[in-house]
């Protein structure tokens, strides 16, 4: 018997492996998602099942469909939840969380003073210490780390929304043309503070440098299944995304005549 934490490693760490139709097919019509890494270890790819729920065509409809105005007051959640998500790790971290919860209050619908973007740069002077840290995904040690991390993120995310009905092209905010999983992007944003703990306990034992070892992929991957308390309910991140993309699959069937109102529960 191979525990889920060990199925996804041994696939993440063999890049030589192959796998028949019928294996991609069964793990499809089981709900399942697949996911390919480069030689770097790195997500490169993700297979998601199409046929998951029995009102699909119809939410794909609501979805392609739903009102500016409506998609601007998701996403001011969304945006406030992820300021807020990262204020509590700056605050268990530094003690103080500069001033982001402040921030997070004043986001209003569709940020359109773009508030997301002025935590991120507090956030990222912050989070890992004493260090000077700037994100870009082309670079190596926490940067690798983080890449890793949030492209795993994403896959468990657009499970969930393909779960609940939606397609993850078929966004709220995200709209890069060339990303076919920009809803998944959206979810994911109050999550990524997850992937963020991880690794700045990372740096805190293994330094800046830290590289993308099997030790790195093993500790990125049991945080990511492991299971989160809140409001007295203790349930694995997945549980909670798939409420999380159950709620706004209602609030696009509501469209305007609902409150679209999301459920994001704070890890």
């Amino acid at each position: 018997m191979i525990a889920e934490g060990e199925i996804c490693e041994r696939i993440v760490k063999r890049t030589t492996v192959s796998y028949t139709h019928a294996v991609l097919s069964g793990l499809a019509l089981a709900g399942a998602m697949f996911v390919t890494c480069d030689e770097k270890h790195l997500p490169v790819s993700m297979l998601l099942p199409l046929v998951t729920h029995s009102l699909q065509t119809e939410r794909f409809a609501a979805q392609a469909s739903l009102p500016l105005p409506v998609r601007k007051r998701l996403w001011q959640q969304i945006a406030r939840s992820k300021i807020l998500a990262q204020s509590r790790l700056l605050q268990q971290r530094t003690g103080g969380d500069g001033g982001l919860a402040g921030l997070a209050s004043q986001v209003r619908s569709g940020d359109p003073a773009n508030l997301e973007a002025r935590a991120a740069r507090v956030y990222w002077q912050k989070v890992f210490g004493e260090i000077e840290f700037r994100r870009d995904r082309e670079q190596e040690g926490l940067n690798a780390c983080l890449n890793y991390g949030y492209a795993l993120l994403r896959a468990i995310v657009a499970r969930a929304i393909c779960g609940a009905g939606l397609h993850p092209s078929l966004s709220v905010h995200h709209h890069n043309r060339y990303d076919t999983f920009c809803l998944a992007d959206d979810l994911m944003e109050p999550f990524r503070p997850v992937v963020d703990c991880v690794v700045a306990g990372l740096r805190d034992e293994r330094g800046a440098d830290v590289p993308l070892d099997r030790e790195s992929r093993r500790r990125i991957l049991e945080a990511l299944l492991a299971r989160f308390d809140w409001n007295d309910e203790s349930r694995t991140l997945f549980d909670w995304l798939n409420r999380m993309a159950a709620s706004l699959a209602a609030a696009i069937e509501a469209g305007e005549a609902g409150a679209a109102k999301l459920f994001i529960p704070e890890l």
